[in-house]
């Protein structure tokens, strides 16, 4: 095939394949980060404290880590294609019991079906460029992805601060419900099918073939810090930022906002600048796992700073932290790339599961520690916020010191078991 051609089937998977599956993790991401703008509005109208708020916008995080180990089954079983379009139904159902709730439970209620229903649309998309392109452009792609993705934690700063100002955070999620129908009928009618590596597996085989997974000691070395930074990056993103720029920084609404959308934007960057250099690096012989550690540190220093209660040049700090977090996208390329094909959509999921978990055990311990220091006038204090976080701090700077000494492990080769 000429030049030509292979750029016209380039770009016919871009719009068949790529465009679907982003604008279905665009959706999920602004669904993970919308209550980080309302949760004033949330906490007035529910009476809820700060725990209580913690506790409901991750129950979001809890059922998305839940279903990780059959999502990896059913992704590795079924296809990216059918069982992201089942999904996205729930996450339909969840936007509007949370926008038609009129008490805690149905808000737990609609955020956890919110969490299930989204909780495929990153693992799914890049199980699909698995099985449609090379895996040596993984990387790239799900760098791109995740700039999608950033554009959805954008517009869920500002432009949703703006929506609610005028119709109120219940049209917010009226709306949202509308998108995931759209994109759920957009993965299904869209996406063509792919002959899956593996397939006819047996149920018990696929389970059991997790184990091997995580008996790998590789797969924590890398899978570790992005569990940690890239959950804690998700917990104050989603949550406890917005009220750390209040709180500590003095910001009023509309500057907390601004600075998030600042934060969220540098993630974007951040990803399409990670991920497009780690496959450059790789093609001429050197390694992600470099960049990955570099996008951890950045991240890290970038938290501590937040700890220590920098507010000089907090705009600066955020923008590094989303900058840097997005690095977390390279272990999926890194650890695909270790095993065999039919088991990337438990490899990936399975990370994805623990991340998941610490994401809602930041978002919710955050909240529950805060709660030991009064809170004034709805504000708590710094030292509250110096404490929370530096404990935070300190369980990823034990991940990424794990990582630091980590050489690249064998390639996997089919047939031939690890190059």
């Amino acid at each position: 095939m000429n030049e030509s051609g292979k750029d016209a089937v380039a770009a016919r998977l871009v719009v068949l394949v790529f465009v679907p599956f982003a604008s279905g993790f665009f959706i999920s991401i602004l669904l993970r980060y919308v209550n980080a703008v309302i949760a004033k509005d949330l906490a007035r109208d529910f009476a809820l404290s700060a725990a209580e708020l913690g506790l409901l916008t991750s129950a979001y995080f809890l059922v998305f880590a839940a279903f990780q180990i059959p999502l990896g089954v059913l992704l590795d079983r079924y296809g990216p294609r059918r069982v992201l379009a089942a999904l996205l139904c729930f996450a339909c159902a969840g936007a509007l019991v949370f926008g038609a709730a009129d008490g805690v439970a149905e808000l737990a209620l609609g955020r956890a079906l919110l969490g299930l229903g989204v909780s495929g649309c990153l693992m799914g998309s890049i199980k699909a460029f698995t099985l449609w392109f090379p895996l040596a452009r993984l990387a790239t792609l799900n760098g791109w992805i995740l700039a999608i993705g950033a554009l959805g934690a954008m517009s869920a700063t500002t432009p949703v601060e703006a929506l609610a100002a005028g119709y109120g955070w219940r049209a917010v999620f009226l709306l949202l419900a509308l998108a995931c129908a759209t994109v759920a009928a957009l993965i299904f009618f869209v996406v063509p099918e792919k002959p899956l590596p593996g397939l006819g597996a047996s149920w018990g085989r696929q389970f059991s073939e997790l184990g091997e997974v995580l008996s790998n000691v590789y797969f924590w070395r890398v899978a570790l810090p992005l569990i940690a930074v890239h959950g804690a990056y998700q917990a104050l993103q989603g949550l406890w930022l917005a009220p750390w720029l209040a709180d500590v920084g003095g910001l009023a609404r509309g500057a907390v906002a601004s600075t998030l959308l600042a934060g969220s934007l540098a993630y974007g960057v951040g990803s399409v600048v990670f991920g497009t250099l780690a496959d450059r690096i790789a093609s001429a012989g050197l390694s992600r796992l470099a960049v990955y550690k570099f996008g951890m540190v950045l991240a890290l220093g970038a938290f501590i700073a937040l700890a220590a209660g920098v507010r000089a040049g907090a705009l600066g700090v955020v923008v590094l932290y989303g900058f840097g977090a997005c690095a977390a996208a390279l272990p999926y390329a890194i650890l695909s790339q270790h095993f065999p094909p039919a088991l990337t959509g438990r490899v990936i999921t399975a990370s994805n599961i623990f991340m998941f978990l610490a994401s809602f055990a930041f978002q919710w311990g955050i909240g529950a520690l805060l709660r030991l220091w009064p809170a004034l006038d709805g504000r708590y204090p710094a030292e509250g916020y110096a404490v929370t976080f530096g404990v935070a701090a300190l369980l990823q700077l034990v991940t990424v010191a794990w990582l630091m000494p980590l050489k690249d492990a064998p390639r996997y080769t089919s047939g031939h078991g690890k190059a």
